[in-house]
């Protein structure tokens, strides 16, 4: 009878150990997993953080007023716009940009089944280029009236894309206008050093877009 007794007791013994082992082992992969859950969260935000750069003192990036412009037509887009004869052309489909070392001209299409208005705009392409773009700071959302109808305008500034020989980069002034026609936005953006003076460039380019 003792015996039997003393069998029971190492047998109990046995099992709450063995409860009490696992309960501890459950608890520990827990906390490890909580643990690599955020660290790669914050790594992102960290590496996706770009400080803004200071102005040029002396900006060069002044569209010269002997400038000659060349109408160009997107069949695909369905737009024309005059830009800068002799700027470096790339066209992917419906889209092109035009670029001269930090001076730049960029058209892009997209679909929406709303005209875009300054309200909106702000929670969607604005905030997208916060998000996206270099050390973006949005400057103001407005609605405008040109030549080629009316459009939301945004101006910011921003920092440019690292030179592809130098690696130089440069604070950037920044307009896009946001036309709309059947369903479809084009972004006009415009942008060059900031300070550099293209008043009268960028408002020949601007009111020249037209819907085809």
């Amino acid at each position: 009878m003792l015996k039997k007794r003393l069998i029971f007791t190492v047998l109990v013994l046995t099992l709450v150990a063995v409860t009490a082992g696992c309960g501890s082992s459950h608890k520990s992969v827990q906390t490890k997993h909580s643990n690599d859950q955020s660290a790669p969260i914050q790594q992102s935000t960290a590496a996706n953080k770009e400080q803004p750069l200071a102005p040029e003192k002396n900006p060069v990036g002044d569209i010269p007023d002997s400038q000659v412009f060349v109408k160009y037509i997107s069949n695909q887009g369905g737009y024309e716009l005059k830009v800068p004869e002799g700027w470096a052309r790339k066209i992917r489909g419906s889209d092109a940009s035009f670029t001269d070392k930090f001076d730049g001209i960029e058209v892009k299409i997209s679909q929406s089944a709303k005209a875009p208005s300054p309200e909106s705009v702000k929670v969607d392409q604005a905030a997208t280029l916060q998000k996206t773009g270099r050390a973006v700071e949005i400057k103001s959302i407005s609605e405008v009236t040109l030549n080629g109808g009316s459009a939301v305008l945004i101006k910011f500034n921003s920092n440019s894309e690292p030179e592809q020989v130098t690696g130089k980069q440069v604070r950037l002034d920044n307009e896009e206008f946001l036309f709309y026609k059947n369903g479809k936005i084009a972004a006009l953006r415009l942008w060059a050093p900031l300070g550099a003076d293209n008043v009268d460039q960028w408002k020949l380019i601007s009111n020249s877009f037209r819907w085809l």
